[in-house]
């Protein structure tokens, strides 16, 4: 049969069949493509977890690829919905899954950079999950797998509230996750149902122990981020004291927290929440939702490895970028020492390096302490056995061993061991000596201990600016029962509102109450920065550090922490004071203005009894010593 002879009916029959075929194959390919996709994101995102946690360089690109990947899995999804939904049978929760990583690379991005936009990106997507139902039919998929990914999604949506202080959404996911967890153990009765509950605990408590101040009743999540009203501006003339100073700006940063027994949730202690917050800026809410935007932008667009050293004179604090923070829960000796090379090796030129440590400390007890560096103790690290790094880069051998612990492949282990000379100190601590090669940049210390003092006399080997802000080494005893709930100096350096109205008892204000209070503690501290720059007898390596505005701030909260407790009558005695090196003149630290103030302080929230009669004078200090 010809061409010409062929049926139209016929002709357009076989063309509606290839037409359909074309659209077959075609449908066929999107799948490919998705699947493609899907499984090529799932790689990237697990190849994250091997990369080392320290250094810029290295993840930056690999992170890159993974949310561009990301980026366009979610495009892809979006447009080809409905014929995903026919094909391929995409499923509501696996969508959700989806959104819950690029939430997580958000979130993982903020803990990199420090950058609190990251953290609203982050809660946008979590937020659309819980709004768009998508964990929802999860239970009926009877697979405990897929439960324990929805229990690990509350629990990051917490944390994402948490530090963005959306304290109702927050209560109210709780809840849920509360009612998850009962359906998860009655439906599966695994072997991590303690775990769980032990999670469930941990974010309650954490909670009611950031909310313990009620105004007007009503219990309130405190805010430790800086705005531009909580900085103490520096005042007029101060270019001539600064103009001949080299400044300074803090880059990097290294929060570790290793109490014990303090209260935390997700790798994080009180005094490691309260501390990461007080070095970031307060955050700019995004008010878009990005669950159906068709675009994201890679935040690694924006080179965050170039940081340009804040400028004293710029008059922009918003401006300038978060510095860059390492947040280390219950390190080893190995983890802090190769994180704080690292942030070292990163510092920029003008850079100074933040360590700030809240630990228990360790004394080593020894009759005759001579050598400053190691004699006196320091404080408490992880004592884990496996003292040693994960890098990817390197790969893993069970022979490593920094603690001397002997190893069957080692030619070291057929030798006799020689007996140690003179006393043996205890070596997963960290000693004052430790820290003395960082001395070489500038270095912002500071310790938040019980041993804090070992602390006090290190020498500036390098002669370049170094502070140190040392802890009180004693509490009153009145205090003992809230030890684990968060350290009282950090809390003064973090919130001395907060602070003032904890060591003075109260917990209950009225809304007048506390922007009374609020006000006139930025008085205080406002007056003890111009203090600083009027006194004779500061040391000249402050000022090194006084362009920063972080920095500024806690040298000025030091100061109103010291001047509290040694007005307050129950701290009695130098141990119950915090200290410094350089050590701060007594015009800064025992000044009349501020005494003054701080009593005025006491009045207005009827506290004025807990504290001495007057401002402290000469006489006074005299009699003390």
């Amino acid at each position: 049969m010809t061409a010409t002879g062929i049926n139209p009916i016929e002709k357009n029959g076989d063309q509606q069949r290839l037409n359909e075929g074309g659209a077959n194959d075609n449908d066929d390919k999107l799948v490919q493509e998705f699947s493609h996709l899907l499984e090529k994101s799932k790689q990237l995102f697990n190849g994250l977890r091997d990369l080392p946690q320290y250094g810029h360089k290295q993840w930056q690109p690999y992170f890159g690829r993974t949310f561009d990947v990301y980026t366009k899995l979610w495009k892809f999804q979006q447009q080809h919905r409905v014929l995903l939904d026919k094909k391929y049978n995409l499923k509501r929760w696996q969508i959700g899954e989806i959104a819950s990583k690029i939430g997580q690379l958000y979130y993982h991005f903020y803990i990199r950079t420090s950058e609190i936009n990251y953290l609203n990106e982050a809660f946008s997507f979590y937020s659309a999950i819980r709004t768009r139902a998508y964990y929802s039919k999860v239970n009926r998929e009877e697979k405990p797998d897929l439960m324990v990914k929805k229990l690990r999604y509350y629990a990051r949506f917490i944390v994402v509230c948490l530090l963005l202080k959306k304290t109702k959404i927050m209560r109210e996911l709780v809840g849920e996750l509360n009612r998850q967890i009962d359906e998860y153990v009655k439906a599966y009765d695994p072997d991590d149902s303690l775990e769980w509950q032990l999670v469930l605990n941990e974010i309650s408590t954490f909670i009611d122990i950031d909310n313990q101040l009620n105004i007007d009743q009503v219990p309130i999540a405190l805010s430790y981020r800086l705005t531009n009203s909580l900085i103490p501006p520096l005042p007029l003339g101060s270019e001539k004291v600064l103009s001949n100073i080299q400044l300074y700006s803090v880059e990097e940063i290294l929060i570790i927290g290793n109490y014990q027994d303090q209260i935390k949730f997700s790798e994080l202690t009180i005094d490691m929440y309260r501390m990461l917050q007080a070095v970031e800026k307060q955050p700019i809410e995004s008010t878009s939702s990005y669950d159906e935007k068709s675009t994201m932008q890679s935040p690694t667009s924006t080179n965050h490895q170039q940081r340009d050293v804040y400028n004293l004179y710029d008059g922009d604090f918003q401006n300038r970028l978060n510095p860059h923070k390492y947040l280390l829960y219950k390190p080893n000796f190995s983890q802090i020492y190769a994180f704080t090379a690292s942030a070292f090796k990163e510092l920029p030129n003008n850079g100074i390096l933040f360590l700030y440590i809240s630990a228990d400390g360790y004394d080593t007890h020894l009759k005759s302490k001579v050598e400053q560096s190691y004699d006196f103790g320091g404080v408490k690290t992880n004592n884990r056995c496996d003292d040693k790094i994960e890098n990817a880069n390197s790969p893993p051998t069970s022979a490593t061993n920094t603690l001397g612990k002997k190893s069957s492949s080692s030619i070291l282990t057929t030798t006799t061991a020689t007996p140690p000379i003179g006393p043996v100190k205890d070596v997963y601590n960290i000693f004052p000596g430790d820290l003395y090669p960082f001395l070489r940049k500038p270095l912002f210390l500071i310790i938040d201990s019980n041993n804090s003092i070992a602390f006090q006399n290190m020498p500036n080997l390098f002669g370049q600016p170094f502070i140190s802000l040392l802890s009180p080494i004693k509490l009153p005893t009145v205090f003992h029962d809230y030890q684990n709930k968060g350290s009282l100096f950090t809390l003064f350096l973090t919130s001395p509102v907060f602070a003032f109205c904890f060591v003075c008892h109260v917990n209950d204000l009225t809304s007048e109450q506390w922007n009374l209070c609020q006000e006139h503690i930025n008085k205080i501290i406002c007056e003890i920065t111009k203090l600083f720059l009027k006194s004779k007898l500061v040391d000249s390596t402050i000022y090194h550090f006084f362009a920063d505005e972080f920095l500024r701030l806690f040298l000025s909260r030091f100061v109103f922490c010291y001047a509290v407790l040694r007005l307050h009558r129950g701290f009695k005695g130098s141990g119950f004071y915090p200290s410094s090196q350089p050590q701060l003149s007594n015009d800064l630290l025992e000044n009349v203005q501020v005494h003054k103030m701080i009593l005025e302080l006491s009045a207005m929230l009827s506290v004025r009894q807990l504290f001495l009669e007057g401002p402290l004078i000469t006489a006074d200090l005299l009699a003390s010593n």
